[in-house]
């Protein structure tokens, strides 16, 4: 197997340059979206000593069956219209989470365009259950 992407990557080598050109712009890419990504270990450091905020995206009813301790709530499609209400957190860095990466980094860019510090959760909140961190409900 590996003889045979050995001898392709040989043979083909430009079209093997460019894939590993286009998987670096793709990676780069999706680091940028929507600020930094931040572990469960990074989060509470940054929550513990009060500079940061957690935002839950989740909907209603995933935010009431367990959330991060003090966590505040507006759902995803919430956010846009009620952004105005994490103004006095703008000192802070705002932790953007949903259930498992998937809506943090566009929210986060939204808060950023809107002159907010913002980091995402690395994984959402599937990544912190699999730390064994403690939710609330």
């Amino acid at each position: 197997m590996l003889a045979n992407l050995i001898e392709f990557v040989i043979n083909h080598y430009v079209l093997s340059g460019l894939f590993v050109v286009l998987l670096v712009a793709l990676i780069v890419t999706e680091m940028r979206k929507g600020g930094q990504n931040l572990s469960s270990r990074e989060l509470t450091a940054l929550v513990n000593s009060e500079q940061g905020v957690v935002l839950d995206v989740r909907a209603q009813k995933d935010f009431s069956a367990g959330h991060i301790v003090d966590s505040l709530h507006i759902p995803y499609d919430k956010v846009a219209a009620r952004i105005a209400e994490l103004e006095k957190h703008k000192a802070k860095t705002i932790v953007v989470v949903d259930a498992m990466g998937q809506h943090a980094g566009s929210i986060a860019r939204e808060l950023k365009k809107a002159g907010y510090t913002a980091a995402k959760l690395s994984g959402g909140i599937a990544s912190w259950r699999g730390d064994n961190l403690p939710l609330v409900k």
